[in-house]
């Protein structure tokens, strides 16, 4: 039978791009959207690159619909084979200015609901002989940089469980995998450059000015989603998958320059980039 494989947050990015490249691959695909306007829009992408993915809309964040979009997919296709878990959204502030209702809901959607999701999955897996959750993590699941902290925070969580749970699972068939993309244009980067404009009075002004900046000329470099969906693919399709998987050049230099530079050079050089 043709293998079962669940992406969240597929309407757009890394999400759609993997929702695609796996149907190409022979899976029987299914993304999650928020709305039916999304999965419209999905199923329409998906069209347009040849092949069809099945749909099904539920928020991460709310655990009732959670269960009942696992329930849903086992009704419609019998078994669930994969999990990748993409949802997710950025954010940029400093620590000091995210309250803790902010705070909650970063860790809800990143941390928490994955978790969730895999802990659903999991008996469906091991009824069926096995089975992989890949969990898109970032570099900043190893690294960090200011104005990013909850978001770090949440991938760093995430990388910590899954470690866990790697060895929890491993003696019945089931990988858990982690994939570390560095900059690619997804809607992240729209998001975090739609957030309001920059309070000049914060004493945070001038990194938030560089931080902007910074993605403005770096967006040219990022990557195509298609590229990480691919990886996402290759990780899938292997008998022994790797516990983690960087995609993207940045993201090989910023791991390779975070083990061999001392903390104190790093925090003191990036304090002078972003005018700290």
């Amino acid at each position: 039978m043709t293998k079962v494989v669940l992406t969240t947050g597929a309407n757009s990015g890394i999400g759609l791009a993997t929702t695609i490249e796996l149907a190409k691959q022979g899976w029987q695909s299914v993304g999650s959207a928020r709305s039916q306007a999304k999965a419209k829009e999905m199923t329409r992408a998906a069209a347009a690159a040849g092949v069809e993915v099945g749909t099904v809309l539920f928020d991460v964040t709310d655990a009732d619909a959670c269960e009942g979009a696992v329930a849903e997919v086992l009704d419609r296709y019998g078994r669930l084979d994969a999990l990748v878990n993409n949802a997710g959204y950025g954010t940029t502030a400093a620590i000091e200015d995210v309250g803790d209702d902010e705070a909650r809901a970063i860790l809800e959607t990143m941390v928490i609901a994955p978790a969730r999701l895999a802990r659903l999955a999991l008996p469906i897996m091991r009824a069926g002989g096995g089975g992989t959750i890949v969990n898109i993590s970032s570099i900043y699941g190893r690294a960090t940089t200011p104005l990013s902290g909850w978001y770090q925070a949440a991938k760093h969580a995430l990388e910590g469980w899954s470690d866990a749970l790697r060895m929890e699972v491993a003696a019945e068939g089931i990988h858990v995998v982690l994939v570390e993309p560095g900059g690619f244009k997804t809607a992240i980067w729209d998001e975090i450059e739609a957030t309001p404009e920059i309070d000049e009075a914060s004493r945070y002004a001038t990194a938030h000015r560089r931080t902007r900046q910074t993605i403005e000329l770096s967006a040219p470099l990022m990557g195509r989603p298609e590229a990480c969906a691919k990886v996402i693919g290759r990780a899938l399709a292997a008998r022994s998958p790797r516990a983690r998987y960087l995609v993207g050049p940045d993201a090989y230099l910023l791991a390779a320059v975070t083990q061999v530079t001392p903390t104190s050079v790093a925090d003191r050089i990036t304090r002078i980039v972003m005018g700290l």
